[in-house]
């Protein structure tokens, strides 16, 4: 896969702009900034490419809209600049996008509403539904309301989740850096730019330094978590500098700007998607190696049979983690039975669940088609 090739052959595009792009050396927010990204994105919107746009923002505008110190102490800070700032945000905006003839809309997002397969979905036809109408999303964590338990945790997550909800030919990461380097470029004068990753491995995760950025959230070694994500999700990823002056365009006509990151070949399906990174699990189901094996090696679903034990309490249809017995998460599910009847059944075989609860819902203690390996030594393939 080749940029150019890429970036000629893109329809639909989700677009992170990071806080740091849009801060002010005074820690303020730059209008002329915002006004340029959208005036980019803009022209692709004109040439029939579906932008969506995961924007940060909203609590240093809020901040400095309140007069508030450069590092906000506490949830309830944070969510009150937030409240002042999100409005403000999307008031710049939908001025600078009118400029340009583009209508746009507001969508913000908590884990809780992507967790629940009904809100997911709904959420991916509001936004197919925009489409239609030529309308842009602009897309945020809603920050206000949310509480630890349902955070996504940072928009670069946050901008892969949209990525695979609606199957995005591709991600942009704009960010105050350059893109990935052999180093870190601010400890190390001659660290050198990586143009193109072909997979996330150990060595470039060592290559990641972290975020000086007093706006962002997310260093480099968080963003490459995201986007090791979005390559499941078979989505090409580019990480570049948002303040560099036509950085979109650029990417959009195939120049070598930032880091380009090359998607899976094998990626999850979208089912599979939602169950591996949207889903919270409830519980957890500890597994005998046996068990193990067949799940990693031998593409099986979850029997009785291989059970040692639970943890936490889950009913069925929730999702569980998939551990083995050294506490290593090899997989993750949806399960066909509640913790209480697992416990119940396990280690015994298939064949006698119904003579033990009375009923039963299949063989299965989570099919195949509902689980996902996550151990990345397992040969299994994730299709479904």
């Amino acid at each position: 896969m080749y940029r150019k090739d890429l970036a000629d052959r893109v329809k639909t595009v989700v677009i992170k702009i990071g806080s740091a792009v849009l801060a002010t050396p005074d820690e303020g927010i730059s209008s002329e900034r915002i006004q340029r990204l959208a005036a980019e994105m803009a022209s692709f919107m004109a040439r029939g490419i579906k932008v969506v746009l995961v924007s940060s923002g909203a609590i240093a505008v809020g901040r400095e809209t309140m007069g508030m110190s450069r590092r906000i102490e506490g949830i309830p800070a944070k969510q009150a600049a937030a409240a002042v700032g999100q409005p403000r945000l999307m008031a710049l905006y939908d001025a600078f996008f009118r400029e340009n003839s583009v209508q746009v809309s507001q969508i913000l997002l908590t884990r809780d509403d992507l967790n629940h397969r009904r809100r997911y979905l709904n959420a991916r036809a509001t936004i197919e539904t925009l489409f239609k109408f030529g309308a842009l999303p602009i897309i945020n964590e809603n920050d206000t309301v949310v509480v630890e338990e349902i955070k996504v945790g940072d928009n670069d997550n946050l901008s892969v989740l949209v990525a695979g909800l609606i199957q995005a030919d591709l991600l942009v990461i704009l960010s105050d850096t350059e893109g990935l380097f052999d180093k870190d470029p601010k400890a190390h004068a001659d660290a050198r730019l990586i143009p193109r990753v072909d997979e996330i491995n150990e060595a470039v995760m060592c290559a990641a330094g972290g975020s000086c950025s007093p706006t962002g959230v997310g260093g480099m070694s968080v963003k490459l978590e995201a986007i090791r994500k979005a390559a499941d999700f078979g989505v090409p990823t580019i990480l570049a500098n948002g303040k560099r002056e036509g950085v979109l365009s650029a990417i959009f006509a195939g120049e070598q700007v930032g880091t380009f990151f090359v998607p899976k070949k094998d990626p999850l399906s979208c089912k599979k998607q939602w169950i591996a990174y949207s889903v919270k699990p409830t519980g957890t189901v500890y597994l005998d190696s046996g068990a193990v094996k067949a799940l990693l090696y031998g593409g099986k679903s979850l029997l009785p049979s291989g059970v040692v034990r639970t943890e936490g309490t889950f009913e069925r249809g929730e999702g569980v983690d998939i551990r083995n017995l050294s506490g290593e998460v090899v997989a993750k599910g949806l399960a066909n039975y509640s913790a209480q009847e697992i416990e119940k059944i396990s280690g015994k075989q298939s064949s006698r669940i119904k003579k033990i609860l009375g009923y039963t819902y299949g063989d299965e203690l989570i099919h195949r088609d509902y689980l996902v390996i996550l151990k990345s030594t397992a040969k299994e393939q994730n299709h479904g």
